[in-house]
């Protein structure tokens, strides 16, 4: 056999009863012979209790007396989860995230892995130790702590999965695999059983919460063979590997949606690809993520410009606009709250037209007005009201025949 990393979140950790259920899975993958490797997030809620103590204290708290505070809630769950297996009488050994060698930038509360030094890691699993790894954090070259953002923990696996050339990656959840859409929403959805980097990149960047994009992106640049499971029952989950056979199946797997998007508008912008360059390069600077991007005219000297950003950074990004009004020429910027995305991703999805078509009878059907719309290969996404979201996943999982679909995006 060879190494398999788990990664366990919060809710897998999430009491003594569950870490004690999650030291017996780990301990039925040793005893098949395997070297393993555990992430774990931090216990339950802790992060949110830390972040809201913090906030009591003061209300603007630097990034990285953030970092170094957020970074203690996987220290409590890596160390407990040693303890367990140690007392099962597995030799068990927890490690930092600088410890096991994740090198990261500078960028506080948002940093990038940049290296892993996995010569630590690789020490202990030559002494038969299993290893446990705080995921959602690394270090700098200076030795500042760093956090990695919202979905850290899994980018930690695959990171050290890909470093360690890892058989598999297995992510542990609270759900038992991807769905073809949100259960809470459609009932009717139906898991996947298997599909491609690309496909899982897109349903997750599109708002599916089972794994982080950036956790994709990596297992797809490195090849790293995933796995997604529930860590409450023993029912076989998803797996995400690269495309397989020569061709695929063209068609929907699921109907995703995100709730975090805001809408802001920019009034009589200077038409001009250079002044579009400054708005766009200042917020690259800023690390302000940008998704739909309109333009109202292209043949006049004034514009509307609009483009969506997360709720998160809905303050900086009108911040940082009313700070440069004057130097990008434009007349007023605002926010647009109440906005969602919903998406379906498949394969070749502009290559055949009655499914560009078939949305839009099921926007139609939900009486749901499109705001914005972009598409690609692989998924089409539209801007509507939050109010209508339910309504359009709903008919868009009916209208693509999800409800009833056997979905195994991978053919062999």
């Amino acid at each position: 056999m060879g190494i398999i990393v788990q990664k366990f979140g919060g809710t897998s950790v999430g009491s003594v009863e569950r870490i004690l259920k999650v030291a017996e899975q780990i301990i039925t993958t040793k005893q098949k012979g395997n070297d393993v490797v555990v992430v774990v997030s931090a216990m339950g809620k802790s992060t949110d209790l830390l972040i809201e103590t913090a906030k009591q204290i003061c209300a603007e708290i630097p990034n990285r007396e953030m970092d170094m505070l957020l970074s203690t809630g996987e220290l409590v769950s890596i160390s407990l989860l040693a303890i367990a297996l140690r007392s099962k009488g597995f030799s068990a050994i927890s490690l930092t995230g600088w410890q096991a060698g994740i090198l990261t930038d500078s960028f506080h509360s948002q940093a990038r892995i940049e290296h892993v030094n996995n010569s630590k890691i690789l020490t202990h699993i030559d002494m038969g130790q299993i290893v446990i790894v705080a995921g959602f954090q690394g270090i700098t070259t200076f030795g500042e702590v760093t956090t990695l953002g919202r979905g850290g923990s899994d980018t930690t696996a695959v990171a050290l999965a890909a470093s360690l050339n890892a058989d598999l990656c297995e992510i542990y959840t609270d759900v038992d695999g991807v769905y073809s859409a949100d259960p809470r929403i459609v009932p009717s959805a139906r898991k996947i059983k298997r599909m491609t980097y690309d496909e899982m990149l897109e349903l997750a960047t599109l708002g599916a919460g089972v794994l982080h994009p950036r956790a994709v992106r990596c297992a797809k640049k490195y090849n790293v063979r995933l796995t997604v499971a529930s860590s409450f029952s023993n029912v076989q989950g998803t797996f995400i590997e690269e495309e397989a056979g020569m061709e695929k199946d063209y068609g929907i797997c699921g109907v995703t949606y995100n709730e975090d998007v805001v809408m802001i508008k920019i009034e009589n912008f200077p038409n001009g690809a250079d002044v579009l360059y400054s708005l766009f390069a200042l917020l690259m600077q800023s690390k302000i993520t940008v998704d739909f991007i309109n333009q109202s005219s292209n043949d006049l000297p004034l514009t509307n410009i609009s483009f969506t950003v997360s709720k998160e950074d809905t303050k900086r990004t009108l911040e940082l606009l009313e700070e440069n009004k004057e130097r990008l020429e434009f007349n007023k910027v605002n926010a647009e709250f109440g906005a969602a995305k919903v998406s379906i991703v498949g394969t070749g999805l502009i290559s055949e037209p009655e499914i560009i078509a078939n949305m839009f009878k099921a926007f139609a059907s939900a009486n749901v007005l499109i705001k914005m719309i972009n598409s690609s290969e692989i998924k089409i996404s539209c801007i509507i009201s939050a109010e209508r979201l339910e309504t359009a996943v709903q008919y868009l999982h009916t209208t693509f025949g999800l409800d009833t679909k056997e979905i195994a995006v991978v053919h062999r």
